[in-house]
């Protein structure tokens, strides 16, 4: 993308100051690189909503799995636990509401 500015010159504010008037700018042409990103124009609030719901969905994922392997570890069976501490499958963090933002 080309940019045109105004610019004052060294050489301009010194003849400016000698002849006691306004110094007059320079258009200057310059190229210049944009860089677009995603829902940046777009001020909706369509992807907070839908990250808040995520993250809401990714915690209440969260404290399932954690439920289930509560009472898998508080189960007794003969009076001995029914699985082993080493048995415990593993439970996936919630996911934080960057995630929404950026993947929608």
């Amino acid at each position: 993308m080309a940019v045109v500015d105004l610019r004052y010159s060294t050489r301009s504010l010194t003849e400016a100051a000698k002849e006691r008037r306004r110094p007059q700018p320079r258009a200057i042409r310059r190229r210049v690189d944009v860089y677009s990103y995603a829902r940046s124009i777009v001020r909706d609030r369509s992807v907070s909503r839908l990250a808040c719901d995520e993250e809401r969905r990714a915690r209440q994922r969260l404290r399932t799995d954690l439920g289930l392997v509560r009472q898998q570890l508080n189960a007794r069976t003969d009076g001995r636990p029914a699985i082993a501490r080493t048995d415990i499958p593993d439970i996936i963090p919630a996911r934080h509401r960057h995630s929404a933002l950026w993947l929608t």
